[in-house]
């Protein structure tokens, strides 16, 4: 099985050590100090106590690479549309590109069954380029939900978990994403295959569209955020305007909001994703976690107060960043 991991940082990197040692065929994109350090030493990965080393093939350049079976996109989503052109080598005509990517997927209307099918999100895809030159019929959805990190250029931490589900668009177990589940597994991670991928998609942009931009503006962490009455207030109510978007695109979530909050209240002193990118002077991803919801309450007609605020807000708080 030819896989290459587009983006081959923190998650990128442990999934590309795990598949490696699992016997995929694995080849690695990346850039600078990285890549460097991958092709001179290796990838190690670093999980409690243990080290483990993997030697895939690691390039900036992914025509040297030729078709691959499976590309999975590790990259932040709002980099994805900048290496639509890059990527093109990869894509043989059965190759099928699996989203690792926080937020709503540019494929997330394709097989969707109601008014919006076929849509474009102008948020997350913009003039709908994803759609039409990487195709939604290639895609197959994945929720990451390990915690990892770069802790020197070509060596990962792994922090916590090994959850990766899959789906297709369409929710058939297709012998693509079964071959794909029993690959990761074989690495050992767990990749359960769902029939409704976008209810774990919703169910981790739930929290991710209220805590990150909360955390990038107040620089609260997950404890703090849960815990204070104010935060927690405004994390509600963008939660519930999410909820009534999401449910109306047929979405079900499996716990209520005060259980969702209390969940990553209790994940503790952790910096959100956003957090740590503005700390880091990294673009955050606003428009895959936040701008799309907002977007898609206006395509279902409803309201987004406590969305719209808090959007604009960090919204500015990024311009300000991008000037110092």
């Amino acid at each position: 099985m030819k896989i290459c991991i587009y983006g081959a940082g923190a998650i990128g990197g442990y999934l590309g050590v795990q598949l490696a040692r699992a016997g995929a065929d694995v080849s690695l994109v990346a850039r600078g100090a990285h890549l460097a350090a991958m092709k001179a030493n290796g990838l190690r990965l670093l999980i409690g106590d243990e080290e483990r080393v993997a030697h895939p093939r690691c390039t900036d350049n992914p025509a040297e690479l030729g078709p691959q079976d499976f590309v999975i996109i590790c990259l932040k989503a709002h980099s994805i549309t900048g290496v639509i052109d890059a990527m093109q080598p990869l894509l043989g005509p059965k190759t099928r590109i699996v989203t690792a990517v926080n937020g709503i997927p540019y494929w997330y209307f394709y097989k969707h069954g109601n008014e919006c099918e076929g849509s474009a999100l102008e948020s997350i895809d913009p003039g709908g380029r994803q759609w039409k030159e990487l195709g939604p019929e290639r895609a197959i959805g994945c929720v990451v939900y390990p915690a990892t990190e770069i802790e020197a250029p070509g060596v990962i931490r792994h922090v916590y978990g090994d959850r990766f589900p899959l789906g297709e668009p369409s929710g058939e177990k297709s012998a693509d994403v079964e071959a794909l589940s029993a690959m990761f597994v074989k690495a050992g991670l767990q990749a359960p295959v769902l029939e409704n991928i976008r209810d774990e998609i919703w169910l981790k942009l739930w929290g991710n569209v209220c805590f990150n931009p909360i955390s990038a503006l107040t620089h609260a962490t997950l404890d703090v955020i849960g815990s204070d009455p104010g935060t927690r207030a405004v994390a509600k109510s963008m939660m519930v305007e999410a909820q009534t978007i999401a449910e109306r695109f047929g979405i079900r979530f499996r716990v209520d909001v005060e259980r969702r909050i209390e969940g990553a209240r209790k994940v503790g002193a952790h910096k959100t994703s956003m957090l740590q990118d503005l700390e880091r002077s990294r673009p955050m991803e606003i428009d895959p976690l936040v701008t799309v919801v907002q977007e898609m309450g206006t395509l279902s007609k409803i309201p987004t107060p406590s969305i719209d605020i808090v959007l604009a807000l960090v919204a500015q708080r990024a311009k300000i960043a991008e000037l110092y």
